[in-house]
């Protein structure tokens, strides 16, 4: 698994007190940040960073200099973007669920991937890379820059770990506990934590010794390019986001999967080498590709007794059958790329004390508005859960269905007796349910 998954998973798993704007908060997103310098739009970099503030000639209180001005570059894209999101709510998520904006992102990703395996060379132009190599004798003004452009080039390979900071600081903004301070601070506490790496080479760290082991690197980060372009595709894709092995084994036999793909050569052969080996790389780099997708699936799969509907008609099917039934009902309002929605998945309705009960005494309605339709907005907008997550439950003397058609003219539906606007744990949630008849 890559580490970026890996950083989102723990983050889906265990999210500290952001919203309380706290020392945890802050030393969390420091630490995300040295973390996502290890993915492959980051890593790369230091060559450049290296080119930058270790040229000839340059003292170390110089070269610290001219770190920190490359570092505040990357801080002032990240302040930017956690003041944009604090002031916009949650709506930038569904960028991330917009086919116009992924699509071209995964296909960037698979070219940088081809270029890593060999196929091709990126290489910036001899202008350019001269400007590069003087940069370091020339003043801050070229490394602020440098860092502001590196902030966009590794935005990809970060995307879900920065995406979860930001749907955190919407959630917190939605909430009123956080603002555009809280939002500007955490996020430059983020790019702080991704410079670690950057003031190490700039103090004279050698990360790089030439050798062959670059070209298993380099392999490397192209399996971890692929299999980040199928992550992003992810929420565009409900069989993709959900297709795993049995629960049971399936995630072992993935990382078997895995393992044998590596073995078999997916890091160190070669696609200039004879077609026979060539062929080999293939199936191995495949075989990596497909075991660490589903390994992700399975670590991240929960089963899910939610009945999800995406339709105002659907909607309403689903209402007939609870009032059908004589159940209360149970409604979550998610998204894919909702984090804090997942997290709630997982950590709250899949309790041992929580699950019996919902599963037993409610009928349950997802409303997935990952697509951002209009219907899903009018949803949205009825139910009072603009900002994501939102849970309503409501009792079975609440006839929901003959709200309807009102909600169809822009209408709200009754308020909810109980209503979860943001993340709440186990216990919270099963307290407040249980008075629901």
């Amino acid at each position: 698994m890559d580490l970026t998954s890996i950083v989102d998973t723990a983050l889906l798993a265990a999210e500290p007190d952001f919203g309380s704007g706290g020392a945890a908060a802050y030393a969390s997103a420091f630490f995300y940040g040295v973390l996502v310098d290890f993915t492959p739009c980051v890593f790369p970099l230091i060559p450049i960073t290296v080119a930058v503030f270790g040229a000839k000639g340059v003292s170390k209180p110089r070269a610290l200099f001219l770190a920190t001005a490359y570092v505040l570059g990357m801080a002032t894209l990240y302040t930017t973007l956690g003041i944009v999101v604090a002031l916009t709510g949650n709506a930038f998520g569904a960028w991330l669920a917009n086919p116009w904006v992924v699509i071209p992102i995964a296909g960037l990703l698979v070219a940088l991937a081809a270029s890593m395996f060999g196929a091709f060379d990126l290489q910036l132009p001899v202008s350019l890379q001269n400007r590069l190599n003087t940069v370091g004798g020339a003043g801050p003004l070229g490394a602020f820059l440098m860092g502001l452009v590196s902030g966009f080039i590794s935005a990809p390979c970060t995307g879900p770990v920065l995406l979860s900071l930001l749907a955190i600081i919407a959630k917190a903004s939605a909430a009123g506990t956080g603002g555009v301070v809280y939002g500007g601070s955490l996020l430059f506490t983020y790019a702080l934590g991704m410079g670690t790496l950057f003031f190490a080479v700039a103090l004279g760290a050698s990360l790089f010794r030439p050798g062959p082991w670059m070209e298993y690197i380099k392999s490397f980060f192209g399996v971890m390019l692929i299999v980040m372009a199928l992550y992003f595709l992810r929420p565009l894709s409900f069989q993709l986001e959900t297709f795993i092995l049995d629960p049971g084994w399936g995630f072992w036999a993935a990382v078997t999967a895995v393992l044998v793909g590596v073995g078999l050569g997916a890091i160190h052969l070669s696609f200039h080498g004879p077609r026979g080996e060539r062929f080999r790389k293939g199936i191995a780099v495949a075989l990596t590709v497909f075991g660490t997708l589903v390994a992700v699936n399975n670590l991240m799969y929960a089963p899910s007794s939610w009945v999800r509907v995406t339709t105002l008609d659907e909607f309403e099917a689903e209402i007939a059958k609870a009032e059908e039934a004589g159940k209360p009902v149970a409604i979550d309002f998610a998204a894919s790329w909702c984090v804090p929605c997942k997290e709630m998945e997982l950590a709250t309705f899949h309790d041992e004390k929580v699950e019996p009960l919902l599963t037993t005494r409610f009928y349950l309605i997802k409303v997935d508005v990952s697509d951002g339709t209009d219907e899903q907005s009018l949803m949205q907008n009825a139910f009072g859960s603009a900002t994501l997550p939102s849970v309503l439950i409501y009792g079975k003397d609440i006839t929901l269905s003959q709200h309807l058609a009102g909600m169809r003219e822009g209408s709200p539906m009754p308020p909810a007796p109980v209503h979860f606007k943001t993340f709440v744990n186990a216990d919270e949630f099963l307290a407040k349910i249980q008075t629901v008849q």
